[in-house]
């Protein structure tokens, strides 16, 4: 995308809104436009100033970060979690959600996570975050979900591509694993998203794992 990237926070606690606040707006292409206190109000502020991202705490009253994502459907967020509430990242990941951070993460992290999902990506390469991917894809339901009639319609490439973005790797190091450029990459997965009719690659990740097609023993190991 091109532009300011227009961003929406909502923690319930002021402190941690204004820190955040401080760290992106000291950002040339990054702006606050709005906070909110809890779930409720992000996703009235969210419907009423339509941010490029929304920052969200998993933990606030009245509504969690979680049921407030489901209720922005086709909003890019980005979920602040911590390495113990693994429930809730599946959740979030479910609800639709664009990528997850840690909440004690450093803040050269948290703008690169805004520019990242902005720019239409997901937040899933970065080896910390691969590590936290598998115990998510750990929690999962144990039994594998009929995989989508629409998974027929994917040729061979395209599913390998499914496979290692559920693996956590980034277009760079699908390039290299299957030896052709990121441009090949990319429009490798701009396909197989269409065809799954998934916004992003976290669906897919999601979608892979409930489907069976993917198990966190056949992860990479980041290394």
């Amino acid at each position: 995308m091109s532009g300011v990237i227009r961003v929406l926070v909502a923690d319930d606690q002021a402190m941690m809104r204004a820190g955040f606040r401080m760290i992106l707006e000291a950002q040339p292409d990054i702006e606050v436009v709005g906070e909110a206190g809890d779930g409720v109000e992000a996703v009235e502020i969210a419907a009423r100033l339509a941010p490029d991202v929304v920052v969200m705490d998993v933990r606030m009253p009245r509504m969690d970060g979680v049921e407030a994502t489901r209720r922005m459907p086709g909003r890019r967020v980005l979920i602040l979690t911590t390495f113990d509430l693994d429930e809730y990242l599946i959740e979030g990941l479910r609800a639709g959600a664009s990528g997850f951070l840690l909440k004690d993460a450093p803040s050269a992290d948290l703008v690169n996570a805004v520019r990242v999902i902005a720019a239409g990506d997901a937040l899933l390469a970065p080896t910390a975050t691969r590590r936290l991917l598998d115990r998510v894809a750990a929690g999962l339901d144990g039994a594998p979900r009929t995989a989508p009639a629409a998974l027929a319609t994917l040729t061979e490439r395209e599913r390998d591509v499914l496979r290692l973005v559920a693996g956590g790797l980034s277009n760079a190091e699908i390039a290299a694993a299957l030896v052709v450029s990121e441009a090949t990459v990319k429009t490798h997965v701009s396909h197989m998203l269409a065809k799954l009719a998934l916004r992003d690659r976290v669906q897919a990740v999601v979608m892979a794992y409930e489907a069976g097609l993917v198990r966190p023993s056949s992860m990479p190991d980041g290394s």
